[in-house]
């Protein structure tokens, strides 16, 4: 039984069921992608939510040092890239990280990761739904529509809104003196029909782009690629109006201090950092939709995350370089107030319109890829068999496309946008832990290394992690004080389970120190393990327990319908 959880499939297995796929009328995919359109995907789902709205409260927690910490996300996302880049060119399939679990660390490890890209693809575009509603009915109202309240916001924010503005109210505040989110908090939920005392608060707009991005993706990769290339050039476009506007109204004096809440406060944005490199994997899922995919997804993979943390970097500089990092906590549209400071309300027009087209490029990216997903599970039995259907004429995985349009869509009604991008970052990076875990273990056979046509350079990690780790352990607790301190903290305090968490993390640089040793394991995906486990480590004690949930009611789905249903059983 335990051994049967961690079967594999191997990789000439994988390739031989994706060839008789494609034998079946009716059941292969159309190949339409290049390396250009594959970069295009990508910046699209990079370049999204984060650009328009995190990077502003991230900008507020640490100041303009949340440069470095994109600049250190993405190299973080550069060795788990090599990493996908590693699997995509051996397994080409549509399946992404699940795929590649599956080769590597076996069936119920590869259901997990691929519970666990719900988080990424479906339950990451909420966040961007919820998004893109604002903004557009920011970009309404400008044009002089207005849209009532309770009708562009979820009912959690604005019922904390409404509580909020009561108890300012009673302390002698007046309404026109709190901050925008809680008035539009408050009116929604005022103005809001009352149905058996439920005020209904409902983001209708969230729910309609959605419907309209799952018709696009439905009816053809071709469509979705012509519609994605024009929204990432105008994207470009307007962030390079962005950049090279305001870089003639930065005050270099606004970046002193250069981390005004420490370390503590830059750490305290990883979740909404990490949120805006999610989706730089994505690429991997239209495997089976590219010209070549084993040279392709590799290239396109390293340029989008070039061209994407570059952006990142300068729009972080000129936005805290114009506005104090202190101004920007709460503030969901940081660009076009940036602009609106200045005295531009053209440029900050445009940056509103802009906005709407960047958020639905990464709204069609991350639908088109949850489908494929699906997909690829399906065809291993571990869904029903309806998510593998291919429609006749469009070719796309049409009830799997339609689903996640339902997952996403209604969520998107309700949900709460910084609820939502902490779970979708914990998962994620989840996910890539994995990936670069399973490079590991797949390398450990050197005929596996032979079938790849994509190498990650070779360096011995062998004394690297070590004295790496022991560098990390001084600086952390550099006194006896320090250790005990550390040590109390784990069975007392306010901050027990962080510590928990952070002792954990340390145990298993221990162990992957040792296999480092005995095994000459490669260096780039070691570090791209301990970087994304670091990373999971700043999420906090709520994120993980939310996280440990989601990943046991997979397994009870997991054990009550997909490992028997397996093929791998038949």
């Amino acid at each position: 039984m335990w051994a049967s959880l961690f079967r594999k499939k191997t990789i000439d297995k994988i390739i031989s069921d994706q060839l008789e796929v494609e034998k079946l009328a009716g059941h292969s995919m159309i190949r339409n992608l290049g390396v250009r359109d594959l970069t295009f995907m990508g910046v699209a789902a990079i370049i999204g939510a984060s650009i328009f709205s995190a990077i502003g409260q991230a900008s507020a927690n640490g100041g303009p040092a949340v440069s470095l910490l994109f600049v250190f996300t993405a190299l973080a996302c550069m060795f788990t890239a090599f990493c996908y880049a590693r699997f995509a060119a051996t397994v080409p399939i549509s399946g992404s990280a699940y795929t590649y679990a599956y080769t590597s660390l076996g069936e119920m490890m590869a259901w997990i990761l691929g519970w666990n890209l719900l988080l990424e693809y479906a339950i990451s575009n909420v966040a961007v739904a919820i998004s893109w509603s604002k903004y557009f009915v920011d970009l309404l109202e400008g044009l002089g529509f207005h849209v009532p309240e309770f009708l562009t916001m979820d009912y959690l924010s604005a019922q904390r809104a409404h509580v909020a503005a009561l108890q300012a109210l009673e302390a002698g505040q007046k309404l026109e003196q709190m901050s925008v989110n809680v008035r539009e908090g408050f009116v929604a939920f005022n103005s809001a029909p009352v149905f058996f005392g439920w005020h209904f608060v409902a983001n209708i707009p969230a729910l309609l782009i959605t419907a309209a991005i799952t018709y696009l993706v439905y009816i053809g990769i071709k469509e979705t690629k012509n519609m994605n290339n024009v929204l990432v050039i105008l994207k470009l476009a307007v962030i390079a109006i962005v950049v090279g506007v305001g870089a003639f109204y930065v005050q270099v004096e606004n970046w002193t201090p250069f981390a005004p809440n420490g370390i503590s406060g830059v750490l305290k944005s990883v979740a909404a950092v990490c949120f805006a490199y999610i989706g730089f994997d994505s690429i991997s899922t239209t495997a089976e939709e590219c010209k070549n995919p084993q040279r392709d997804i590799p290239k396109a993979m390293m340029w989008a995350l070039i061209i994407c943390t570059v952006l990142y970097v300068m729009v972080t500089l000129v936005l805290t370089g114009i506005v104090p990092s202190g101004e920007l906590a709460g503030i969901e549209d940081p660009l076009a107030f940036m602009f609106m400071k200045v005295n531009l309300p053209g440029v900050a027009g445009v940056v509103a319109a802009s906005a709407v087209i960047a958020l639905t490029s990464a709204l069609l990216v991350y639908q088109m890829g949850q489908p494929r997903i699906w997909m690829t599970m399906s065809r291993d039995g571990l869904l029903p068999k309806a998510f593998s259907r291919i429609h006749p004429k469009y070719r796309t995985p049409s009830f799997s496309t339609i689903m996640t349009g339902f997952l996403v869509g209604i969520p998107a009604l309700f949900a709460n946008l910084e609820e939502v991008i902490n779970l979708s970052s914990i998962g994620t990076l989840f996910a890539f832990v994995l990936v670069c875990g399973g490079v590991l273990i797949l390398d450990l056979d050197p005929e596996n290394q032979k079938k790849s046509k994509f190498k990650i350079p070779y360096i011995n990690a062998k004394y690297y992690v070590g004295l790496s780790l022991v560098l990390a352990l001084y600086l952390s607790l550099p006194t006896l004080s320090a250790w005990q301190q550390w040590f109390s903290g784990i069975w007392s305090g306010a901050e027990k389970a962080d510590h928990v968490i952070m002792t954990c993390f340390f145990l298993i640089w221990v162990v992957i120190a040792f296999f480092s040793v005995t095994h000459n394991l490669s260096l780039i995906p070691v570090l791209g393990l301990l970087v994304n486990m670091y990373l999971m480590t700043q999420m906090g004690a709520m994120n993980w327990e939310r996280f440990l949930y989601w990943c046991l009611a997979g397994l009870l789905i997991y054990f009550g319908y997909s490992y028997r249903k397996s093929k791998l059983n038949v």
